[in-house]
């Protein structure tokens, strides 16, 4: 199941170490793309079920923990269907029926959100609140997953790192993002530019949140969703991406990686002619938005990045127009990992929850570039 990506890894991290043993069966089970859906279902279904028992035997912590999982496996069996069947249809409406469950049980307040968009359709969303919220207002980060990921994973189920700095999280599945296109919405440049704002307004009217201190975090394809919704929104304070997709056009995700990105990419944007959908990836850039952002801007990337050049990163943060840093990981891949600059240097997750704070809080920093060697050391130059 990780022939293209670490999928095992992000799917598990934010269900913690009791779902380890999930995915160490999902790795033996998944040798082939036809085995993906049937195998997360089996483990979708089994953690239901305990979930289920525990909390009918009054074992909340163990049925939250499941619903949870569950959660997860039933949006990790969406991954591979890319139409809006009724197998798909139907793991949706699990995933969401288990993550209500465990919102109902979690340790912190999760409330389901409906964001609306200026066509009148609503975007799907989760808001979590801090474990120790007491009232008052607090910052805010709108979290924007990538093109394999939901806003179910986006938040972790214990010691989340935006949670546990007191910050709040609207996790939303954007315009093409994982239910939105189930229900309708569709990825497309102008959906994006109306996200940021349409979130914004949303959280605007939440008496808990501080509407001067909300920023946006996206990950992999999140990146350019989350660059292209604050170009348009000035009231997003700051900016964090990783994993990051700034290839304008994006050839190289979609002509020399996996085809599954394709797949996913056209399904997201409701097309199913390639010719057409390689015109209209034509128009996919950041080039035009960068320009207009003058909120302080971190970017966290992959020296070796296999479907995003780094020369496009790099172009980017020139474009920039405000306060930025760019992070560099040597020998580093896309995801972000499994190499010495990311095992000894600046844990990625951490440091956007700690730039992100401070940032949030007022705090500027100089305009750097840093690299992050092998051995951990970061050497640090102007931008």
């Amino acid at each position: 199941m990780d022939w293209d990506q670490p999928r095992s890894i992000y799917l598990s991290a934010p269900c913690g170490p009791g779902a380890a043993g999930d995915f160490v069966a999902l790795r033996q089970r998944i040798q082939k793309y036809a085995d993906a859906a049937p195998a997360f279902e089996a483990h979708a279904r089994r953690r239901e079920a305990i979930a289920r028992a525990a909390e009918a035997d009054g074992s909340n912590i163990t049925a939250r923990e499941n619903y949870f999982i569950a959660a997860v496996h039933w949006g990790g069996a969406q991954w591979p269907i890319d139409e809006n069947n009724d197998q798909n249809k139907f793991y949706n409406q699990r995933k969401r029926e288990c993550y209500g469950s465990y919102a109902r049980l979690a340790d912190h307040r999760v409330e389901e959100a409906w964001i609306p968009l200026p066509d009148g359709k609503r975007l799907p969303a989760w808001l979590h609140l801090p474990p120790d919220y007491a009232g008052g207002r607090i910052p805010a980060v709108v979290s924007v997953p990538g093109m394999d990921s939901f806003k179910e994973m986006g938040v972790a189920m214990y010691g989340d790192r935006f949670l546990s700095r007191g910050i709040a999280v609207l996790a939303v599945d954007g315009p093409g993002q994982y239910e939105s296109p189930v229900l309708g919405i569709y990825f497309s440049m102008e959906a994006w530019t109306a996200t940021g704002t349409a979130c914004v307004d949303w959280l605007a009217r939440r008496p808990e949140i501080d509407t001067e201190k909300i920023g946006i975090s996206g990950n992999s394809f999140g990146s350019l969703f989350s660059t292209i919704a604050a170009a348009h929104e000035p009231r997003l304070r700051a900016v964090a991406v990783s994993a990051v997709c700034h290839e304008p056009g994006f050839h190289t995700i979609f002509e020399e990686a996996s085809p599954t990105f394709k797949m996913r990419f056209m399904y997201m944007s409701n097309i199913t002619d390639e010719a057409q959908f390689d015109e209209f990836r034509k128009a996919m850039t950041w080039e035009g938005y960068a320009q207009r952002i003058r909120q302080p801007y971190l970017c966290m990337a992959g020296e070796a990045d296999e479907v995003s050049p780094i020369e496009h990163t790099e172009r980017l943060m020139k474009a920039l127009k405000g306060p930025k840093r760019l992070v560099i990981y040597q020998d580093s891949r896309h995801a972000i990992g499994g190499v010495p600059s990311t095992n000894l240097g600046p844990l990625a997750p951490a440091h956007i929850a700690d730039w992100m704070a401070a940032s949030l809080a007022g705090k500027t920093f100089p305009n750097e570039r840093w690299f992050v060697q092998a051995s951990g050391q970061v050497a640090k130059t102007p931008l």
